[in-house]
């Protein structure tokens, strides 16, 4: 498909939240970057060690390093 625009991808600077929206829906800020890498996914974060150390508390799509 020549000519399709991707879609930027944007991520909560402060929780490393996806947000769909133009605000984080977790801590309500608008501090949002499309510069970030490493894609993760939390489903079940009381039993996720990679949860505990990034301090998530809720499931969700994240992702680890936001610059």
């Amino acid at each position: 498909m020549a000519g399709a625009k991707k879609k930027l991808v944007t991520v909560c600077r402060d929780c490393h939240r996806v947000v769909d929206g133009e605000a984080c829906v977790i801590c309500g800020t608008s501090n949002l970057s499309t510069d970030w890498a490493g894609y993760l996914v939390i489903i079940d974060p009381e039993r996720s060690e990679v949860a505990r150390r990034m301090n998530i508390k809720l499931p969700g799509r994240y992702a680890l390093k936001v610059r």
